[in-house]
């Protein structure tokens, strides 16, 4: 699949998810800003996976990541870390949240297992 293909809305993603589970999939979620991703990110992601059969990334937004980590962030805009993510391996899917945390999305799904590192 492609890069751009991965990174879908939250609502979108909730019917991707549940296709997922018809076929038996089991679905584990993470989260993260990912503003200057580097290899222990990836490493995380990598392992992420061996979690479930179809792992999922909750990004958060600019306007999140600034709440968190202050004015001069994030680096990277939201639509460059989202593109980056997806295009890794182990990640199938990564959809943008703009709250300070990914409840909303954790409920919308319901992951099978949430990983947090």
């Amino acid at each position: 699949m492609r890069p751009k293909n991965k990174i879908l809305t939250l609502a979108s993603l909730k019917k991707t998810i549940a296709r997922e589970r018809s076929k038996g999939k089991k679905i584990a979620f993470t989260n993260g800003c990912f503003d200057i991703l580097h290899y222990g990110h990836v490493s995380y992601l990598q392992t992420a996976k061996k979690k479930g059969r179809v792992l999922v990334i909750g990004l958060n937004s600019d306007a999140s990541v600034k709440k968190i980590k202050g004015p001069q962030r994030p680096i990277i805009p939201e639509r460059e870390r989202a593109g980056v993510l997806a295009a890794l391996e182990c990640v199938d899917y990564v959809t943008i949240f703009k709250e300070e945390t990914p409840l909303n999305v954790i409920k919308a799904l319901k992951p099978d297992v949430l990983i947090k590192g």
